[in-house]
């Protein structure tokens, strides 16, 4: 690991630790040259499969627009943080183990409603409006009957 202060090669790790959360590991680095400290993170590198959109584009996952979804629909709902992340992560979970290079979008869609629909009746509602373009009122009324079924 190059120092960042002197660009020398020689680092030494003084302290290593793992995050709370066990996401990632924190180094404290020491530079054999200049003495400098600095931290450095390790963390998994996993690769996502891309997401092919409706009109064939295709472009990389990216977890924000997934955590942007949910919070979109979840607006003013009494759903926690922490139920989203766990939403997220089992989605996310469900993409790596697929074991496929691309996905389409639609795929991710569904993913999210049916975790939806076990968070809360009214966000799935919502989300299902937008993702299947509801046109009029049946429609809204035909994902109410299936959800009170």
């Amino acid at each position: 690991m190059k120092c960042p202060f002197c660009s020398h090669a020689d680092t030494q790790v003084v302290e290593t630790r793992m995050a709370e959360d066990g996401d990632f590991i924190r180094r404290r680095r020491q530079c054999a040259h200049c003495e400098k400290r600095f931290t450095t993170y390790e963390r998994p590198d996993v690769t996502f499969p891309a997401v092919v959109k409706k009109d064939g584009r295709r472009i990389e996952y990216e977890r924000a627009k997934l955590l942007g979804s949910f919070h979109l629909a979840l607006r003013k709902r009494p759903v926690s943080t922490e139920q989203v992340d766990g939403a997220v992560e089992r989605i996310e979970e469900k993409l790596l183990n697929l074991g496929v290079r691309e996905i389409p979008s639609s795929r991710i869609g569904e993913l999210v409603m049916r975790e939806l629909k076990k968070l809360d009746k009214v966000a799935y509602v919502r989300f299902a409006s937008v993702y299947r373009s509801f046109e009029d009122v049946d429609d809204f009324k035909s994902v109410v009957d299936e959800i009170r079924r």
